[in-house]
């Protein structure tokens, strides 16, 4: 009888040290941002965040996507207002993963670029405590260049002044990323891609299409995969 009694509870905490090894291979996502974050215009499994997640639990590295706080418009101050909102519940979920790509309505409302360096670095070091303060555990991904989109055009933007003035947006944000260590992926380059085809804008004219989401994902994934690693 004894034997079997100890059996049992030896079959118990085998269990037990499998859910908790599995609890833990599952790394939970916090996702920061704006209108790129959650994806206006595509639908939610076709967000950017949502196709890292899975590109990288494909590849063996578990993530779950598991909350977003972003909205078509933010800036950089209402990011920040609903961050501040959720803060108490985010600092205990103690995320793996935080991403952060915010500045755009910034620039686009004209706002001054000292707001966008403080309060950025104010949301990086948010970004920072809801992943434990480790840095590796949390990415910047640079503001695209909407001036090549045919909203740009037909609204008749002045192109060269939103490359210019992103230029220094992105500029700032990857020295502050510097400052805190926390890696920064140019994926600048590929929104200019958008120029050449309608297939990388989301129906609006404005937002990137999924496929232009992919391909910041296949740029990206690989890098990330070993910074969580």
């Amino acid at each position: 009888m004894k034997k079997l009694i100890l059996s049992v509870l030896l079959c118990l905490c085998l269990t037990g040290v499998s859910f908790k090894s599995m609890s833990q291979n599952q790394q939970s996502y916090l996702a920061l941002g704006d209108s790129y974050t959650i994806g206006e215009a595509v639908e939610s499994d076709e967000r950017w965040p949502v196709v890292l997640a899975n590109t990288l639990s494909a590849n063996g590295l578990k993530v779950s996507c598991d909350k977003i706080i972003a909205t078509t418009g933010w800036t950089t101050d209402e990011l920040l207002d609903a961050v501040k909102k959720e803060e108490e519940t985010l600092l205990e979920a103690d995320y793996d993963v935080v991403s952060l790509l915010i500045g755009v309505n910034n620039q686009y409302r004209g706002y001054p670029i000292e707001q966008y360096k403080k309060e950025f670095e104010v949301l990086l070091k948010k970004a920072l405590a809801f992943a434990g303060e480790k840095s590796k555990s949390v990415f910047v991904l640079s503001i695209p260049d909407y001036g090549v989109t045919p909203f740009a055009k037909e609204n008749d933007k002045d192109i060269q002044k939103i490359k210019t003035e992103l230029e220094s947006y992105n500029k700032l944000a990857q020295e502050i990323c510097e400052k805190y260590e926390v890696h920064f992926y140019d994926i600048t380059p590929i929104s200019l891609k958008a120029q050449f085809s309608e297939l990388y804008v989301a129906k609006d004219g404005l937002h990137p299409s999924a496929k232009m989401y992919e391909e910041w994902v296949d740029y990206v994934h690989a890098a990330i995969y070993r910074q969580l690693k």
